[in-house]
This record gives C-alpha cells, sequence and structure tokens, in this order.
C-alpha cells in the first residue's frame, strides 16, 4: 500500500492525506506518539501488516502520527502553517501469549506494524515499553522472525532472549479441536524472543 492511502485516525474522525499535493521526504516529517484504541488498530494492521492477523484483545495500543501539511507551503498562501496527523504505526500490548510467561505481571506486544515511515518502528516499541513500565508490567516480550533483524528493538532497549522462541509450525496448533490457519513460508520455524 503506497505511504499516501489514507489512515485511520487514532481517536476522532477519520483523517486523510490531501489530494493532489506530493507528501513530504518521510526523513522530514516529525512523529509524535498519539493514543490509539483497538478497532483502530487492528484496523491497521489489517491493511498492512504482511503476514499478522488482527488481535482479539488487548491491554492498551499506541500509535505514532505523522504531522503532514496541507496548506500552500507559501507564506500568506491559503492554508498555510495547516496540518493534519497521520498515523503512520501502531503497537498493539496485551498478555503474553505463552501461558507460562503470563504471571499476572509480564506483558506482551502481540503486534506492532508501520506503513515503513523511518524511525516509526523504534518510537512504538519504545512508547508501548515505558506505557507498559509504567502500569507495572514486567517483563515485556515481543518476538520478531529471525530475518528482521532487532536494530528497532535494541534502539527501544530491548535485548534478545532466546532464539527459537516460538518453536516449530507444527507446535503453533497443537490443542484439539483447534484448526490451523494457513500461513506462508516465511513463518515456518521458530521465532526471536525479545524482551525489554
Amino acid at each position: 500500500m503506497p505511504a499516501t492511502a489514507p489512515m485511520p485516525p487514532a481517536v476522532g474522525p477519520r483523517l486523510e492525506p490531501s489530494v493532489g499535493r506530493p507528501l513530504p521526504k518521510r526523513e522530514d516529517v516529525a512523529l509524535q506518539v498519539v493514543p490509539c484504541d483497538l478497532k483502530t488498530a487492528n484496523e491497521f494492521v489489517r491493511r498492512l501488516h504482511r503476514h499478522s492477523r488482527p488481535v482479539v484483545g488487548h491491554k492498551f495500543a499506541v500509535a505514532v502520527a505523522a504531522r503532514l501539511p496541507i496548506g500552500d507551503a507559501r507564506p500568506g498562501g491559503a492554508g498555510y502553517g495547516m496540518h493534519m496527523d497521520c498515523i503512520v504505526g501502531v503497537a498493539i500490548v496485551g498478555r503474553p501469549v505463552a501461558p507460562r510467561l503470563d504471571d499476572g505481571k509480564a506483558c506482551e506486544i502481540t503486534r506492532l506494524c508501520t506503513d515503513g515511515t523511518p524511525n516509526a518502528c523504534s518510537m512504538l516499541y519504545g512508547a508501548a515499553r515505558r506505557a507498559a513500565r509504567a502500569m507495572g508490567h514486567a517483563p515485556i516480550y515481543t518476538y520478531t522472525l529471525p530475518d528482521e533483524g532487532g536494530a528497532s528493538l535494541r534502539a527501544a532497549g530491548f535485548r534478545l532472549d532466546k532464539e527459537d522462541a516460538g518453536g516449530s509450525a507444527a507446535m503453533w496448533h497443537n490443542r484439539p479441536g483447534r484448526t490451523a490457519q494457513p500461513v506462508g513460508d516465511d513463518l515456518i520455524g521458530g521465532k526471536w524472543r525479545w524482551i525489554g
């Protein structure tokens, strides 16, 4: 999906990007952390996440919004100095998915999704970690695929806890009566667990 596609707002009415005007370079966009409800975060995940689906429940969600100019760039021009906020990424935090990690204090960043805006991932991981800590959660877990690197996680204060933590794909659906959802070849195998 192109970066110019409309994104759902964090709170309130839908905000559309300016029509017919080129957006500023992504590196020049000011980012800010904003509150986000689960419905908005799940819609963002549904539209942009490359392999995960929306979640059923959560403890909280945060978003990162880019402040984009929408008026004339010339002083005195129509709409000079006007801007709008457009969501460029979301993080959803919930209980740990692995039952043995769910001790009542731990939490897990279950989804993190951006449109590719530089620094949005690091900003979301850091904001989610700080908010979870402020609410008394410790530790904070999250998982990545091995080919995703982890630079944003390290920048946000996470450290690699365990490689191959997710187990094999066959282990993901080992409860009687539960049907397996088809996954792509990139999801076969373990995941890396990070702790913050």
